[in-house]
């Protein structure tokens, strides 16, 4: 599936909701389902900078597609790395660095965050761009 398809599947499943609070809370559902890192990734290497929470991410490359995992202390935080993971991960470096994540700004989320929150959104987005790039060049 596609970057795009993806987005646009997330778009209607949030279109569901009335308010805010219920997208909050399938929001810590899915950070609750996140298939999590793998301990020794939990360092400061694989720590994004830029989040108010604690926040580790670890990509791999595997027959030209990218994997990601995660993990956080905060719940929402959580949420939130596992919609990044799930329209990124699966997907070829290039894909991922050149990709306009239009979702986030269709679903009203950078909005529904606190500016702290918002900042860290900004923070996973680059830092899985970069893994994009990085990865794209070797």
């Amino acid at each position: 599936m596609s970057i795009n398809d993806i987005q646009d599947e997330i778009i209607e499943e949030f279109s569901l909701f009335d308010d805010w609070m219920g997208k909050y809370e399938y929001l810590i559902d899915l950070g609750k389902n996140l298939p999590l890192i793998d301990e020794r990734y939990k360092d400061e290497e694989h720590l994004i900078k830029g989040c108010q929470s604690l926040v580790w991410l670890h990509a791999e490359v595997k027959d030209g597609i990218v994997a990601f995992t995660a993990d956080s202390d905060a719940i929402i935080t959580k949420g939130i790395i596992a919609l990044l993971i799930r329209v990124l991960s699966h997907q070829s470096p290039e894909a991922i660095a050149n990709t306009d994540l239009y979702f986030i700004g269709r679903i009203g989320l950078k909005e529904h965050l606190s500016p702290t929150r918002s900042n860290g959104l900004l923070s996973m987005v680059k830092q899985m761009k970069l893994y994009g790039l990085a990865l794209q060049a070797k």
